[in-house]
Parts: structure tokens; C-alpha cells; sequence
């Protein structure tokens, strides 16, 4: 199936939260293609620590830079230009366990020559299906809003294209939310993305249903502001969504 695209209005509004849930959820793989800044940890761990067997369904980051900016800066203080047909050769590697073919290691990052962004998380040969050969599906994850510059002439909708995701739009309730969710979703519709829906974080007063009549888009669920996302909250959202995201995002139960 077609790999899950999660982003959204902006940045710090929940998309990393969304994108555990969602791979709780729906029994997914997760991955975070381009990585700018871990001084704190990365985006990886932090769905690795809340997710059952995060050994099988997380996936090394192509790019996994040191600076916590723009991809596209981060990359360029680095020596590397982000190259978004190499991300999807990559790509198509991690998930090509089931088909026989080559698996990307960690040390196979399109990273800086230095070395010192290469990974330390091993790719389990499961990762991408299972005993029985079904193929999981993958939650892509992205960095910051959806227009955030990868190179210094392609965005993060030119990666999705190429990926041909099903876009999981990531909307946090804040005052004036309601203009960066629209101008999101014009983007989505101007540049032909597949978008299943939202997903929103918080509640700022109530106005999720008006997001979804001026853009098209339908609501999938509201996760609950929670001031410690643990590994139980995971759960428990994952739980109540399932049923939503199975049947916005076509997923087989």
C-alpha cells in the first residue's frame, strides 16, 4: 500500500505524537527520512520508546544531520545537499525485505562525509511485513510545516510526490491555527497531494469541523492535550483511533 505521510501546519504541533499513534494504531513501520538536530534525541527514539517492538518497525533516517534548522541548511553547514531520489532509492530499500531485495543499513545514511550523524539502530530484517509476507504499511514522518525546503529547490510536498503518500495532515488548536491549516491545505489540493484527513492536537475552542468544511478534508480525530505522552497514552489513543484511521487511511484490519 501506500506509504502514510504525516505533516503538518507547522512546527512543534504534534506531528511526532500523531505519527506514534498512527503506527501504533494501524500495526505500521516508522520513518523520519531527514533528521536536523538531536542534541535532545530524535524524533526515532522518541517513537521507539512509545511504540510495541520498536527493534521491528523503526527505520534508520536517511539524513541525519546535527544542526537543528531547515533541512535544507543543516544539510548545506554540512557538505550535503538532500537528494530527494536518493531518499526514495533508500526508501525503497528499507522496505524491500519481503520482495528479496537489499536492505539499507544505518551505515548506509546519505550523510555528512564526517561520518558523525551515522546511525546507531540496526534494521531488523522484519522490518516492512511480517511471519506471514503481508507488507506493513510505513509512517513517514516529515520536519517542521509541509512547505519546509529540503535543497534549495525542493519542498517536502516534491518528496511526498515522489513517495506517493497518502498525506495524514497534523493541525495543533492554537489561535491562529485556522489560517495556517487552510493556507496547509491549499498547498495539499494545489499541488495534487492525496490528503486523508486531520488529525488534530489540543483543544483550543472548537472549530475542527469548520477546518475540515472550508478545506474538504475530513477530521480523522482530536488527540487530548496530555502534559507527559508516555508509552501508555500511546496506547490508549491508538486504541480509540484505530478504527478512524483504518478507514481513512485504507489500511486492512
Amino acid at each position: 500500500m501506500q506509504p502514510i505521510f504525516i505533516t503538518g501546519i507547522g512546527t512543534g504541533i504534534g506531528k511526532t505524537l500523531a505519527a506514534a499513534i498512527v503506527t501504533e494504531a494501524i500495526g505500521a513501520c516508522y520513518w523520519k527520512p531527514v533528521q536536523a538536530g538531536f542534541e535532545d534525541g530524535t524524533d526515532s527514539e522518541w517513537v521507539a520508546a512509545r511504540i510495541s517492538r520498536p527493534e521491528e518497525r523503526v527505520f534508520p533516517e536517511a539524513y541525519k544531520l546535527i544542526m537543528p534548522a531547515s533541512p535544507h541548511i543543516a544539510a548545506r553547514e554540512e557538505g550535503v545537499v538532500i537528494d530527494t531520489d536518493k531518499v526514495v532509492r533508500y526508501f525503497e530499500r528499507l522496505c524491500g525485505a519481503t520482495a528479496g531485495r537489499s536492505r539499507a543499513s544505518p551505515g548506509d545514511r546519505l550523510t555528512s562525509p564526517s561520518g558523525a550523524s551515522r546511525g546507531d539502530r540496526p534494521t531488523s530484517p522484519s522490518a516492512g511485513g511480517n511471519a506471514s509476507g503481508r507488507v506493513q504499511p510505513v509512517v513517514i514522518e516529515g520536519a517542521g510545516g509541509l512547505l519546509v525546503p529540503l535543497n534549495d529547490h525542493e519542498f517536502f510536498p516534491d518528496l511526498i510526490r515522489k513517495l506517493d503518500a497518502t498525506v495524514l495532515l497534523v493541525s495543533r488548536n492554537y489561535l491562529g491555527s485556522i489560517n495556517h491549516s487552510l493556507l496547509t491545505a491549499n498547498v495539499c489540493r494545489n499541488m495534487g497531494l492525496h490528503v486523508a484527513g486531520w488529525l488534530f492536537n489540543d483543544h483550543y475552542l472548537h472549530y475542527e469541523q469548520e477546518i475540515a468544511q472550508w478545506t474538504g478534508y475530513p477530521v480523522i480525530g482530536s488527540v487530548p492535550f496530555t502534559p507527559d505522552p508516555d508509552a501508555a497514552f500511546i496506547r490508549s489513543e491508538a486504541e480509540r483511533l484505530r478504527p478512524a484511521l483504518l478507514a481513512a487511511l485504507g489500511v486492512p484490519a
